[in-house]
């Protein structure tokens, strides 16, 4: 008989599929092995592939909601000490431009909103609907340009003590930060780049949420070592920010490589 040549593709479908005897390109669901005659000589040669392993789906989930969990108890802080400001404006009102007091409680209202309602986007259930993580999206972005804005004013405007005119710029710095990862998002999400859009407002939210990193290092500085002068809680602000962005960047990287390891493997199921 002549011989015959194939093509070397993946049996997928029906039970009797599954059942048959491994034969000549075919599957082994035993070893995930088949044998495919060569185009050009017509032997049969053994193709192995490894299967990938996958995390359980319950487990997925379980670890998911355990980052949302702690990333709303690390915005708790900033959240209770934005209430407090946010009783204290009509005190200082006089002290300061109408501007600079429309612009606090602006920046704390929406940086609440923000805390809040992206923890809910690192959740794989939430944002596989697809409805629902858009109308959250349409959501985050706004107030997340205005609570950046905000403290960007509040930053360029200041009218404290001059001793926290070095905090001040510390904020400043991260606002301008936040508004152009902010920024990156959008454009990206509007060229339909899903996978940057996800990393940038990653980083966007990393510095919104910085501000609950701020208030535990603070808190953990404070509390066995004593109080600390203006230069002191600027260098722990500014540490407990970048150490939130510097986790968010090293889960980006983990999640990119990742895709690189299993962009060659689904490459090969395929071809």
């Amino acid at each position: 008989r002549e011989s015959l040549r194939f093509s070397c593709f993946e049996v997928r479908g029906s039970a009797a599929a599954r059942h048959r005897t491994p034969g000549p390109n075919r599957v082994s669901r035993k070893n995930d092995s088949r044998l495919v005659p060569r185009p050009d000589d017509g032997k049969a040669r053994v193709i192995e592939h490894r299967r990938m392993p996958h995390a359980p789906s319950r487990q997925r989930s379980t670890n998911a909601w355990l980052a949302i969990t702690g990333l709303l108890l690390l915005s708790a802080l900033p959240i209770i000490g934005g209430v407090v400001r946010l009783s204290e404006v009509p005190a200082v009102a006089g002290s300061r431009p109408l501007a600079s007091s429309v612009a606090a409680v602006a920046h704390i209202v929406a940086m609440t909103v923000y805390c809040l309602l992206g923890a809910f986007q690192f959740s794989p259930a939430l944002r596989g609907r697809r409805r629902w993580h858009r109308t959250a999206g349409r959501v985050l972005i706004p107030v997340g340009f205005v609570a950046a804005l905000g403290a960007a004013w509040l930053a360029v405007f200041f009218s404290g003590p001059p001793d926290q005119l070095p905090l001040a710029m510390v904020r400043l710095v991260f606002a301008s930060a936040m508004l152009v990862f902010l920024a990156l998002g959008t454009a990206a999400v509007i060229r339909r780049a899903f996978v940057m859009h996800g990393d940038w407002m990653a980083r966007a939210y990393a510095i919104g949420v910085g501000n609950g990193t701020q208030s535990l290092v603070v808190i953990l500085w404070t509390v066995p070592l004593g109080e600390v002068d203006a230069w002191g809680e600027t260098w722990l602000v500014a540490t407990g920010t970048l150490i939130t962005v510097f986790v968010a960047e090293l889960l980006i990287r983990r999640r990119a490589a990742r895709r690189r390891v299993a962009a060659p493997a689904e490459t090969a199921l395929v071809s």
